[in-house]
């Protein structure tokens, strides 16, 4: 019997800012295919991107293998063509309507023909949120090279403030030729650049070059063979994880750019100094049983900070529902300290249980807004949203989703806005989207994770300051042909508005545009002017600008507005709107969820494949699914197991001591060093000498002598003076060694000194403030926990950039332009903002510094039992004008003399307090793992 050859997958990911790709690779034996060449070229003009990813493989085994190209694609970009090219001869991808490729793949199994029918699907739990797959396969002869090539176009929404691209990197094995290249053309002006991964090594970072200036930036990824490797000794890639571009545009005083390029105009408008309106909220809460355990402990969580976050001038009540609806207050309240106090307390008493009357809990919004409205008791110039969070489907009172659509529109009737968030996968997500663009709003996921709370939060930002109502773009009408959508309900802060439209052959010289809007209390109105002949003029000069990116541009933000209505259209609209979106689909060959791609193959392969953008569905199995028909598929043609990732490695199991060696503890303590009741690692601290490497391992023995506490570099040291007396006298030593005790605050002192300041906290039930530096912009606090023996929560705010750090044993959040973004300690980070770098290692090791900034540093321990440790350094950095628990020590320090012989005592006098200081070896954990001896002087506070 012949054994079928082993297939191989490969991919890359690239994302803006919901455009992500992923070209990933596994392999059953390496170097069978081979990757030697990996391309990305992304341009992206004018917040339109167009990416080309190439990969060139070859087949270095003597059999025939299988090869599969892999692409993870975002719901809203579109592939535009997709090409293999094997021993010469090209095999294209042609677009169809999805009824002809359906008809020729049902032509082809009925001849008996062997075909494939590939869907692409939604696949969350494989690649990630919102993606889909493209897969295709083919047979590779001995020696033989494929050249496969696949391009996506899709245009970048602003969220919070930002565009964002993000790249994931995964070949899994070493690639002779990788390389990256990001151009972005923004003819407004970049206003800024940020760059973050989560693989980035130092060595890695020398193979990343970012060039920029005021309309024009260029990224380059090209790491060589040997800075992909882990270690010299292996060839397995560092490559794994996410690269992200994030930037911005400048902006006129009329929040407006019109750009012209071909014939074809794209109008952006996004005022950002206005006066945020005030809100007339309700948040609708699901309380039913399927809400139970951590999705409803995460919605609490997410609703106390939210209604922290709400605006003074603001009114809001709460609904919280199962089979009945409660209202929190019988009419809406005003967001004062008292009223968010008592809400917040009650958001923190919701418990799930019970049935899910969706139906019910929406109208109870409604009347309430209405009997408001009524009342004269909301403010002119308001803007009332609903928004509703459920994880299920309507199971008590009215089930029926078409009534309930049907219900909720009639009482609305467009006076307010509402916003769907399905949590999790149980959710009737096409009902939500209905329901939700049927009254004003949009539908969002809310993915069922450990950073669930952040997304709530994150869409409450993207909604909490309205600046605009009823927003109207309009052009003298004999400029324009045909436009996309020209009116806008109403316009949030760090969101964008756009407009693309067709000049006439006789256009004007001179584009002009007026758009009005209702702010709070009165309207505005805002003029753009621009010249026809300087903006097509802009467009030509780049080198890397595609031609007729406009055109596409207008066509695609058409299609996706008619797709959109489409989810939302009464039948008798229906066939019309889908006709005029499959009609631009197959003229600028995109493919979407009326078109099918079929891809050609060489034969005696599946002479076709058919691949199809899907609509995103409910309650089903998000895995890539393939269809093949006729039974004279080939072995090894046909769906491999693609989605398997490993996150972790199972611990490792817990040792005997080795025969002739004693246990950790065994061996005496030496003088002043702390016992093993003080160290933060408890008792069972030891390492691991691996492979010339040396571990950190957290079980009750360690498989070489421990005596040796000390690390240089990859070796062990035995250079510390105490340390030499000791094993001098016990060679082999019968008793314990007290391991080091790590302090929760390190502090390098300013000035010639190379002495450091170890600070042992008091607890603090409340923040303390630990670092205030104005002239840095710099603003540190902390909350000391005795019990963690480290801090329970620790916030780091800097004004330029504006960033503001929340760490606590549990996970980092970044809160940078209102997006929230959470990471697990021990996962690399590595994000260059402006004059500031943040990086996190696998050891948990966070840093935070800049060219002209103080450096600091937080370690996450073994568990979140633990709490978080300190350190500062560049302390020269600090201004005289400082304060806080530590920036004391950054003022008039002086130390006075020592009393009597004993030179390890000493008293520091700080702004007319007085410290006893004790000279201490201690353990510095800001190097590699478990740190190196230190002699500081340690200070309680």
């Amino acid at each position: 019997m012949k054994i079928p050859a082993p297939s191989h997958t490969w991919s890359i990911v690239l994302i803006l800012p919901s455009l992500l790709a992923i070209l990933q690779t596994t392999t059953a034996r390496k170097k069978d295919i081979d990757i030697y060449s990996l391309t990305v070229d992304s341009r992206v003009s004018s917040r339109f991107a167009h990416t080309v990813i190439t990969s060139r493989v070859v087949n270095r085994a003597d059999t025939v293998q299988e090869a599969t190209f892999q692409i993870e694609l975002p719901k809203k970009a579109f592939i535009t063509n997709f090409s293999m090219i094997i021993d010469g001869v090209t095999y294209p991808g042609n677009i169809k309507s999805k009824d002809e490729a359906q008809e020729q793949y049902r032509a082809a199994v009925g001849r008996g023909e062997s075909a494939g029918l590939i869907n692409l699907v939604l696949s969350p739990r494989v690649t990630g949120r919102k993606t889909e797959q493209f897969q295709v396969s083919v047979n590779v002869a001995p020696a033989a090279k494929v050249t496969f090539e696949l391009i996506y176009q899709e245009l970048l929404r602003r969220h919070l403030g930002t565009y964002e691209l993000l790249l994931k990197v995964q070949p899994q094995q070493l690639v002779k030729h990788l390389q990256m290249d990001i151009h972005i053309f923004e003819p407004q002006g970049i206003s800024f650049l940020e760059t973050e991964s989560t693989f980035m090594t130092q060595e890695l970072a020398e193979s990343l070059t970012t060039s920029q200036n005021k309309t024009k930036a260029h990224i380059r990824f090209k790491p060589t063979l040997s800075q992909q490797q882990k270690s010299p000794d292996h060839e397995d890639t560092v490559l794994d994880g996410e690269f992200i571009i994030r930037y911005d545009v400048n902006r006129s005083a009329s929040g407006g750019s019109i750009q012209i390029e071909n014939g074809y105009f794209v109008h952006y408008f996004a005022p950002e100094n206005l006066p945020t309106m005030p809100k007339n909220v309700i948040f609708v809460i699901d309380k039913s049983g399927s809400m139970s355990g951590r999705k409803i402990h995460q919605t609490r969580e997410a609703l106390i900070k939210i209604l922290n976050d709400l605006n003074p001038k603001d009114q809001f009540n709460l609904i919280v529902f199962n089979e009945e609806a409660t209202q929190w207050k019988p009419s809406l309240k005003q967001a004062s300290a008292g009223n968010v106090k008592e809400a917040t307390d009650y958001a923190a008493s919701i418990h799930a249980q019970g049935g899910t009357n969706i139906n019910k809990a929406v109208l109870m919004a409604v009347d309430l807004l209405d009997n408001s409205n009524r009342a004269e008791l909301l403010p002119a110039g308001s803007v009332s949203l609903i928004i509703l969070l459920t994880d299920g489907q309507p199971t008590s009172g009215e089930t029926n989703p078409t009534v309930i659509q049907r219900n909720v529109k009639e009482a609305i009737s467009s006076k307010y806005s509402l916003f769907c968030l399905g949590f999790g996968f149980d959710v009737d997500y096409a009902f939500l989207e209905k329901l939700a663009l049927g009254n004003g709003g949009l539908a969002r996921r809310i993915y069922k994770d450990s950073d669930s709370a952040l997304q709530l939060q994150d869409f409450y930002q993207e909604v909490a300051n309205p600046l605009l109502l009823a927003v109207a773009f309009e052009y003298p009408s004999h400029d324009v042909e045909v436009i996309t959508q020209d009116s806008f309900r109403h316009h949030f802060k760090g969101s964008e508005m756009v407009v693309a439209g067709k000049l006439p052959d006789q256009g004007p010289d001179v584009l002009s545009a007026k758009v009005s809007g209702q702010m709070h209390l009165q309207n505005i109105t805002f003029e753009t002017k621009a010249s026809v002949a300087q903006q097509e003029k802009e467009f030509h000069s780049p080198k890397y600008i595609f031609h007729n990116f406009m055109e596409r541009l207008w066509a695609y933000m058409t299609i996706q507005q008619k797709l959109e209505q489409i989810v939302s259209a009464s039948d008798a609209e229906l066939e019309a709107l889908k006709a005029q979106a499959l009609e631009l689909s197959l003229k600028y060959n995109f493919v979407t969820p009326l078109t099918s791609m079929v891809v050609t193959k060489p034969e005696g392969q599946d002479q076709f494949q058919v691949a199809e953008k899907p609509v995103e569905n409910d309650n089903t199995q998000r895995n890539f699914q393939s269809f093949v028909g006729a039974s004279r598929l080939s072995p090894g043609v046909g769906l491999k197991n693609v989605g398997a990732r490993i996150f972790g490695q199972p611990a490792l199991p817990r040792q005997p001591a080795p025969a002739g060696q004693p246990s950790f503890a065994s061996l005496p303590a030496l003088p002043g060093f702390p016992g093993p009741d003080h160290f933060p690692y408890g008792p069972g601290f030891g390492l691991q000498h691996n492979k010339g490497k040396l571990e950190q391992l957290f079980s009750p023995y360690s498989p070489w002598d421990p005596r040796h506490a000390l690390l240089t570099g990859n070796t062990m040291s035995t250079q510390s003076p105490s340390l030499n007396k000791l094993l001098s006298q016990h060679p082999s030593p019968p008793t314990t060694l007290a391991p080091l005790q790590a302090p929760t605050i390190i502090l390098s002192l300013p000035g010639p000194s190379v002495d450091q300041l170890c600070i042992d906290m008091k607890p603090s039930e409340r923040f303390m403030n630990l670092l205030t530096d104005a002239d840095q912009g710099l603003t540190v606090t902390g909350q000391y926990d005795k019990q963690k023996a480290g801090f329970s929560s620790i916030k780091i705010i800097f004004r330029n950039p504006e960033l503001l750090v929340h760490a606590s044993p549990d996970y980092v959040v970044v809160i940078r332009n209102q997006k929230h973004t959470g990471y697990k300690w021990k996962q690399t980070v590595f994000s260059v903002f402006p004059d500031l770098k943040m990086t996190m290692d696998k050891r948990g090791l966070l840093l935070l510094k800049g060219p002209d900034k103080v450096t600091i540093g937080l370690l996450s321990r073994d568990s979140p039992q633990k709490g978080l440790l300190l350190f500062l350094n560049d302390t020269h950095h600090l201004s005289s004008n400082i304060d806080g628990e530590l920036g004391q020590f950054y003022q008039d320090v002086l130390w006075e003399p020592p009393e009597g012989t004993d030179s390890n005592q000493r008293k520091l006098r700080v702004q007319g307090n007085h410290f006893l200081a004790i000279r201490e070896l201690k353990l510095d954990y800001q190097q590699e793992s478990p740190g190196t001896e230190i002699s500081c002087w340690t200070v309680k506070i």
